[in-house]
Order: C-alpha cells, then structure tokens, then sequence
C-alpha cells in the first residue's frame, strides 16, 4: 500500500496539490494563532526604563475573582505603594539602593506661553530615578525645582535647547519649566516613549497620589545574593499587597497596558485557531473526497482483484499523510512569519501593547502538527469513505450510479450538531444579553455548517426544489440540463456547495456580528450622553477645581465631571459575574440629570454622593439588592468598598454602567482624576456658542481640548471599531481559506467530469453549449451553497440581534452580504470554465476513453 500511495502521489499531482495546499494553508494559520497564544500567555515586554534594576516592586495587579470561574482577574487600575516602603526595602540587608519611582502623564505644549499647543505626549518621572534608566545628560544638569530635563527627541520637536522655558502640562493642569538640560539615551537602546524628568518636589506634586509611589526599583550590593535579598525584601514587607518582579517581568511594570492586552491575545488566538482546524476539516474532506472519487475505477479495480476495503483506506490515508507531512515541513517557517505579521497588525491597531514581545517557540508547532495530523485523519476517512465502499460492479460501470451516501452514524452526527446549533441559538437569544451574546457566534455557526454538510445531500435535494424549475425555463436548454445535473447529481452538488455555504457563513456571520455590536455599542453610548460638548486633558485628566470654573461660564446649564473603571461584585452577592466585571462610571451628583440621559425608576440620582452607587435593574435583579441596600464591591485598583444603593435605573442590558460619585472613584483610578467633563448647552443656547466659550476658557488652560457631542460620539465609535479591527483580520484570514476550499473543491469536481463533456461532444453539443451549461451550473451551485449559508450565518445573527436590539435583523452595510454573493459566484464561476475549458481542449474520443 506505500508503493502505491507514493506511486500515486506522483501520478496525481492536481489533487495532491490541492491537499496539500488546503492542509500547508491550515497548519499555518493554527501555527500562526499558536505564536499569538505564546505571546499572550508569555506577555513579556522587557524592561527598557528599568533595565538598570535588579529588583522591581510594584502594586499587586491581580484578584481573586468572586466566582468559582474567575480565579485570576486582571486588575485594571495601578494603585501605587505606599512612599514609606522605600526606606524599608532600602534597609533590608544586600540592598545598595531603593528608589522609589514617581510616574505620571505628561505633555510638552511648547516653548512660551503662547507656543505650540499639539501636546507632544511623554511619561515624566522624578530626576531620582533616573539613574535606573538608560538615558544620561548630553547637555545642561539635572533639574531643580520648575525646571525640566527632556529627552533629545522631545525637545527636538519642540524646538528647545538649555536655558529655554518650555509649558508641560501634567495631572490636569500646566506650567512653565525651565529646561536645564537635555538627555539622551545610551547607544544602542531602545526607548519608544518620550520621557521627562523633573525634580523629586515637582514629581511628588504631579503624580496621582503624594503619598504613594508607582513602584519600587532596587540595585542589590556587589556580591549580594539576589534570591536571598528578594526573600528578604519579601519577608520585610509580609502583609503588602506587592509583586516582587525580576528578568523581562520588570517590563509589566513600565508597561502595565500588557496585562490587559495578553488575556485579549490568548482568547483571541483560541478562538479563531479553534476555528481554523474545524475549516481545515472541511476544505481537506471535500478535496480528498472528490480526488477520490475521480479514482472511482481505479480503485473498483482494485476491488476487483481481491483488494481489501480496510488496504484501500490505508492507501488512500497513507497518500493524504504523505501530503501532510510536506505540508508541515512547508508550514514550519511559514506560521512564524504568519504570527508575526498578525502580532505587527494587532500591535499597530491598538489591540496589543507594541512593547509586548512576540515568542513563537516550537510548543505552538505542537497543536498545529497535532491539529493537522486531525485534520489528514478525519478529512481523508471522511472523504474516501464513499469512494471505497462503493461496489465495484457499480464503479466499473459506464454510467456513474448515485451514490449512496446516507449511514446512520451520519444521520446521528449531523441532526446532533444541528441540535446543538439551534440550543446555543436559543442561549443567545434568551439568556445571554448585550456584547456577551456574542460569546456563541463561532460554536453556533460551526455546529450548523457541520450538521448542514453532513446531510448536505438532503439540504441540497430541499434548496435545489424550487430552484429547478425557473432555471429551466429562464436558462434554456443549458439551463435545462444544468438543472438535471444537480437533481440527479445530489451528492456531488452538495461538494461543491458545502465550502460556499462555509465561506458565505463565516463571512456573513461574523462580519455582521461585529458590525451589529459596534453599531449597538455606539447607539447606547448616544443614548445614555444629553450633553452637547466635553471638555478634555491633553494628559488623560482633569482637575475637579475646573467644574465650578465650567458652570459660571455664559451659556452653561449644568456641566458633570466624569471618569470611567471597572468594579466586581463581591460575594455572596454574585457569583458568575463576567469577567471584565461591572462598568462603573464616576459622575458629579449634581450634574449626573443634565448630562447623562439617566432617569431613576426607584430612589433617586440627586443623593449620589459619598460612598453611594446607583444601579441598573437588571444588576439589581441579580445581586438581590435594592435603595437602601448596601453592596460591596472591589474597585479597579483592588480596594473593597461598601457602596450604598441609592438609585436603580434601566438601561440598555449589557451596555450600561452603574453609577457612582466622580469623588468616590477616580482616587482609584490609575491618574486619579476625572476623564473629562461634560457640559450641557442652556436653553437658547447652540453648540456653537458653547464651544465658543469653552474655547475661551481653554486659552487660559492651554492643557484643555473642547469638543462638542459630535467629536466625542464620532470619537467613541473610532474606539469601538479599532477593537473590532482586530477580530476582523483574522475572519478576513479565515475567509481566504475558506475561498480557497471554494476554488480547490470545485475545480476537482469539475475535473471528475471530463469523461461526461466528451461524451456530449460525440453527441453533438459544441464547447459553447458545454460552457453555458457549465456557467448555469456554477451559478446554482453557488445559490445553493449562498441559501444555506445565509440560513447557517442566521443561527448567530437573529439571536444576536434579539439580545443587543429590538428587532431580529442584524445591523450593518448590505454592500457585505452583496460582496460575499459576489465573489463566491466568481470563485465558483472561475474555478468551473478554467477546468472545463482545459477539458474541451481534447479531443473527444481521447477524452471519453479516460
């Protein structure tokens, strides 16, 4: 049986180089997925401020989660140390030095008052840690109080030099600094955040909280033993929450966004490799079964002469392993490459931290050679089967008998997926609510498509009914004739069809769904905002001591500082919480009516102040809590807090946020201060005039930035759609290779049929009539597998729409539906008239003799 399978591989290159081409295509995009998955689970970002300390302390950054599911969660915010640590890690023995670092957002407006007001984006740091860095002076001395040292590149850009005053604006506010000297990092390092240093007083003054620091950066003595001096440390500062950090985990640190960003990698790359593997499945069975099934004869021979069907299937498996093995030869330098380009997409919008550092070892190579090895066994079993079980009487005769293709263990298979699609179905629309609806997308779609592949040729008989008649009469006698191919040929029609319906559902399905979610994110944002214009920092925040200043101004009917962060409830109130937990929103009580479209159904929003929280119902409903009520809850930054209910409210589910007092929260946000402040026009008054005297007030605070209702909404739906930009290259990735199933699967059938256009060549039909029929053909087939797609993609979209909206359709451009209707009919339209004019090319009694 290896004689023969070598034999044929090189015999039968055409349908060897599709399968080998589906299986090289799938190894790679799984080993590709595999390198994200590494990088997410690895998440190093090494140290390049820090690269000078031994030892980093810093904020515990992680939490227990309140339900048995979330063990480890991620806290969003950076709480800081207390200030007083640093002299107790300093005393601890083999410690040479302990710094306590200071870290803030900052911005450099330019030289003067009246300078450029761009705001060139920087860190700031305190000068005393600076020797942890690797920048050195190249010009002036370090700074003292009101004077600044920039990094070369920052004060390239704005212009200064030693001796200038430049305005840096940080925590909320803005001032005039002189610089006193310009740094410069060492050769050959690579820092790719603009820094600045000013004096420890200026430091402690700007960052979020005085009595804290960010962190901790130790240099060990010479000679010390540094695992015994980080048990030390660890023994002196028992009972604080710390991470004691060494090697690239210092980098986390300096980078605390890469938290975050690998648990988004790691989902993201399990979800679509899981994917990839059930396509490759697919695109192979359909490919090896058509290759073989244009051996049919051959292989009855074989029958024949006392060949076994058990050394037939080893033969034909024996063949797709051998292509197999190629393929993963081919795809081991090819899927790094893949996950690298991906990493570099995903890093440039936004997804990932591009301080992360992509790893790519040869564990993901693991699941990839394991996956594809699944793949060459399931796909060739399932394709070859029908081919070898056919009786040989039947193979070897002149006309091609139906075959039978119906076996129980199908049957059960495929109504047991299609069970399985229509149960999540039924979780998407009834239990789950809002953006978490979408958790069952990719399961739902797949189940239906397997289930409809499975009994494709009884979907195929179901679609092709209605159809049969209009083609016959509006496509004439190539229509006529067609349409009689694909009646009496159910189960190659169905072949053909499968790969379109799995491109037209992965296609629809998922780009609707990401385009019904961003639209139902940014249609709840409008909803829930009243004001006409927003007032923001150049650094992220702004000072509370602006609110009063924003009210006396002319035209002004309320104004609210606000400031967003995530929270979870503590037990025993909630036990399955999501694991991004409850939004929070901070919102001054006094403007929260006027600002936000916000209407208490029990309670009150006017008594939001303190340690209170409003809540939507539905969030109520589950915690069991009401007014007057006390919940508890654990803040971005890890701190508990007992908030009182004193308002419930409804909202959009799964969009809303609870409320609470601008007061209460942003002291536990990484800056500290509120994200913006919102304003709301008097009556009288346009968006015009207000954003006019806002501007006024923004001359005098040169680090603010008016907007009005518009920009900020516009500016929300920017953010929502570049976090969807990423799950929309991988489909885009995903529908490629189902493209290319689209092509390999129809351009085999098509080549199994090169005895029947001979056959009609000797019976008179010309190449043009052939082509015609072949083109009335493609074009069913194609609306065959576009009709079952689009019912397969619905399985996800109409429950996803009933969770997020109030209808069943989903939301989006009709331009992608149409897309996908078109390139899968020129796919198919291609991939049929290629081969079959390369057929008609020969001679007719040669060709029917094949």
């Amino acid at each position: 049986m290896t004689k023969l399978a070598l034999r044929s591989l090189r015999h039968r290159t055409g349908g060897f180089a599709a399968t080998f081409l589906a299986l090289f295509l799938g190894a790679t995009i799984v080993m590709a997925c595999g390198g994200l998955m590494e990088t997410g689970i690895r998440d190093n970002a090494p140290p390049q401020r820090l690269a000078g300390a031994d030892l980093v302390i810093t904020g515990d950054r992680t939490y227990e989660g309140p339900g048995k599911k979330n063990k480890q969660l991620a806290l969003p915010e950076q709480a800081g140390l207390p200030a007083a640590l640093t002299d107790k890690v300093r005393a601890v023995p083999g410690v040479r030095t302990a710094v306590g670092e200071r870290t803030f957002d900052a911005a450099v407006l330019g030289t003067g008052r009246g300078g450029d007001r761009g705001g060139d984006r920087a860190v700031g740091h305190g000068w005393d840690s600076a020797a942890l860095t690797p920048y050195a002076l190249d010009t002036g001395a370090p700074p003292r109080t009101g004077e600044v040292v920039l990094d070369a590149g920052l004060a390239r850009r704005a212009g200064a030099t030693v001796g200038d005053t430049v305005r840096i604006a940080a925590y909320g506010g803005s001032a005039a600094y002189r610089v006193s000297g310009i740094a410069r990092p060492a050769a050959g390092r690579d820092v790719p955040r603009p820094t600045l240093f000013l004096s420890a007083p200026d430091a402690q003054r700007h960052s979020p909280r005085a009595d804290t620091v960010a962190d901790i950066a130790v240099i060990t003595a010479p000679g010390a033993d540094r695992g015994a001096v980080r048990k030390d440390i660890a023994a002196a500062l028992d009972g604080q929450s710390v991470s004691l950090l060494t090697g690239d985990d210092r980098g986390g640190v300096e980078h605390p966004e890469v938290i975050t960003g690998g648990e988004d990698l790691v989902a993201l790359s399990g979800v679509f490799g899981g994917l990839a593997i059930s396509i490759a499945v697919f695109v192979v069975a359909g490919t090896v079964g058509l290759s073989a099934r244009q051996r049919r004869r051959e292989l009855a021979l074989l029958r024949a002469v006392g060949t076994t069907t058990g050394q037939l299937r080893r033969m034909l498996l024996g063949e797709t392993l051998m292509v197999a093995a190629l393929a993963a030869a081919a795809s081991w330098p090819a899927g790094p490459a893949l996950g690298r380009w991906l990493f570099e997409q995903l890093a440039g919008g936004g997804m990932v931290a591009d301080t992360t550092e992509f790893s790519q070892g040869w564990i993901p190579a693991m699941p990839a050679y394991g996956g594809l090895l699944l793949t060459a066994v399931v796909g060739g079993l399932l394709g070859t089967r029908p081919a070898v079980r056919a009786r040989p009487v039947e193979a070897l005769g002149e006309a091609v008998v139906q075959e039978r293709w119906c076996h129980p263990v199908r049957l059960v298979l495929g109504l047991l997926f299609l069970a399985g699609a229509t149960a999540l179905a039924l979780v998407g629309a009834l239990v789950l609510r809002g953006p978490s609806a979408a958790g069952t997308a990719g399961p739902t779609v797949m189940c239906c498509a397997t289930g409809f592949a499975l009994l494709g040729p009884w979907f195929t008989k179901i679609v092709t009914a209605p159809l049969h008649w209009p083609v016959r009469l509006l496509g004439g006698p190539a229509g006529r004739l067609a349409a009689l191919n694909c009646r009496a040929a159910t189960v190659r029609t169905a072949a053909v069809a499968t790969p379109i319906m799995l491109a037209t559902a992965i296609t629809t399905g998922m780009l609707y769904l990401q385009t019904s979610a961003a639209d139902a994110t940014e249609q709840a944002f409008a909803e829930n905002l009243r004001a006409d214009a927003v007032l923001t920092s150049v650094t992220g925040g702004v000072r509370p001591a602006l609110l009063d200043t924003v009210r006396r101004l002319p035209g002004v009917d309320g104004a609210a500082a606000s400031v967003t962060s995530s929270a979870w409830t503590e037990r025993p109130h909630f036990d399955g919480e999501a694991k991004r937990g409850l939004r929070l929103e901070g919102i001054s009580p006094d403007g929260a009516a006027r600002t936000l479209a916000v209407r208490a159904t029990a309670g009150s929003l006017a008594d939001l102040k303190g340690a209170t929280v409003a809540l939507p119902e539905h969030v109520a409903h589950r915690t069991h809590r009401g007014v007057g009520d006390t919940l508890r809850l654990r803040l971005g930054d890890g701190t508990p807090a007992d908030l009182r209910v004193v308002a419930l409210f409804k909202g959009r589910e799964g969009f809303e946020s609870a409320l609470t007092d601008v007061a209460t929260l942003a002291p536990h946000t990484t800056r500290g201060l509120p994200d913006r402040i919102l304003v709301r026009a008097a009556a009288g008054t346009d968006r015009e005039h207000l954003l006019s005297a806002l501007t006024t007030l923004t001359q005098r605070h040169p680090e603010l930035r008016a907007t009005d209702r518009d920009a900020l909404t516009a500016q929300h739906a920017e953010d929502t759609r570049t976090q969807t930009w990423a799950n929309l290259l991988i489909i885009g990735m995903l529908v490629a290779y189902t493209a290319l199933a689209v092509v390999n699967t129809t351009a085999v059938a098509v080549g199994n049929r090169r005895k029947d256009f001979a056959l009609q060549r000797l019976t008179g039909a010309t190449r043009g009539q052939v082509l015609r029929m072949m083109t009335v053909e493609a074009t069913f087939v194609t609306v065959v597998g576009l009709l079952l797609g689009t019912v397969a993609a619905a399985t996800t979209l109409v429950p996803f729409a009933l969770a997020v909206t109030d209808g069943w359709l989903p939301t989006g451009p009709p331009a992608v539906y149409l897309t996908t209707a078109g390139t899968a009919w020129a796919l198919t339209l291609a991939a049929t008239l290629i081969p079959t004019w390369a057929a008609l090319r020969a001679r007719p009694v040669q060709a029917a003799g094949v």
